[in-house]
């Protein structure tokens, strides 16, 4: 991760991380918080959730999609910081729409207008390189259940040193007031925070070293390979759908989304999504979009799954959609 082992702590997951940040951290009237159109759900409500208790105003910076490039992304970020600004929670992986941000651009733009940067980074660790001093963010909330293969349960919290001291966990326990000295009290705190099993947190070591040991480049070979089966997948897709790819294969990492046709566009998007498990025996992603696009279809390559498969998905959809 690019990190020191004191800047990191576990957590459940990358929305408990999130909202442990926002929690600690003191709004009042006068704040902005900033976000986008493709934030997580989960962490949305807690922004909303936050704005509700102290009064800060939420604001939403529009990206665009189908997008061109990556500095669409921090175009439309930069434009809505204004002085009143005091946070900026960002994706890195965006959940709906499948999109790499440039989050090392944005934290350095946002660094020099005296913002600080929280990033949802769930599906970030093992799909893309990661280096958390690089980038230079305050706070990043990690998943290590999605692409490191961890046991679901094990995620991670980094806050910039500076920080530390601000930021508490949402259960408040022994760490609080323990005499040991050979950890933080940001390690103390988050450590133990009651009973609880810490099996998956333990497990995350061995994820790691397997997922590496599968490919002889290790981490990089697989990752590489990942990238490149779902960039086949979504070309296979886009041309069995008749449809535009709504992204450059820069913003992707090992997901990828597509639009639905049009003739798609007044089906539920879960009836879409239970029928292809259901009658067909496909695990997808189907999501809603905001605007047309109306229909969203993402796929996803991990070390396990063939082209075979995104053939399968292609020739079903277009069944669909007739």
């Amino acid at each position: 991760m690019g990190a020191d082992v004191r800047d990191l702590v576990f957590v459940p997951n990358a929305t408990t991380g999130v909202n442990s940040v926002l929690r600690s951290l003191t709004f009042s009237l006068e704040d902005e918080i900033l976000t986008t159109n493709h934030e997580y759900n989960a962490c949305r409500n807690a922004l909303d959730f936050i704005a509700s208790r102290t009064g800060a105003r939420v604001v939403v910076a529009k990206v665009p999609f189908p997008i061109d490039s990556p500095e669409q992304v921090v175009a439309a970020v930069i434009e809505r910081v204004s002085p009143k600004t005091r946070l900026v929670l960002l994706d890195h992986v965006t959940s709906q729409t499948g999109l790499i941000f440039p989050i090392q651009e944005l934290a350095k733009e946002l660094q020099q207008r005296g913002v600080d940067t929280l990033v949802d980074g769930a599906h970030a660790p093992g799909m893309i390189s990661l280096d958390l001093r690089e980038i230079g963010v305050t706070y990043y909330a990690g998943n290590c259940h999605k692409w490191l293969c961890a046991p679901k349960g094990a995620a991670f919290l980094y806050v910039r040193r500076d920080k530390q001291s601000e930021i508490r966990p949402l259960t408040i326990s022994h760490g609080t007031n323990s005499p040991r000295t050979d950890k933080t009290r940001f390690q103390l705190e988050f450590d133990w925070t009651g009973t609880d099993d810490p099996t998956a947190y333990m497990c995350v070591p061995e994820a790691i070293a397997f997922m590496g040991s599968l490919l002889p480049g290790g981490w990089t070979e697989w990752r590489q390979q990942n990238h490149q089966l779902v960039l086949q997948g979504r070309r296979l897709l886009c041309e069995a759908l008749e449809v535009q790819p709504p992204c450059p294969e820069e913003m992707i990492g090992s997901m990828a989304v597509v639009p639905m046709p049009t003739t798609l566009e007044n089906r539920d998007f879960m009836s879409i999504h239970d029928e292809l498990f259901d009658k067909f025996g496909i695990q997808v992603q189907v999501m809603p979009w905001q605007e047309k696009p109306r229909l969203l279809v993402r796929i996803s390559a991990q070390i396990y799954n063939t082209f075979e498969q995104y053939e399968y998905l292609a020739k079903v959809l277009k069944g669909l959609c007739c």
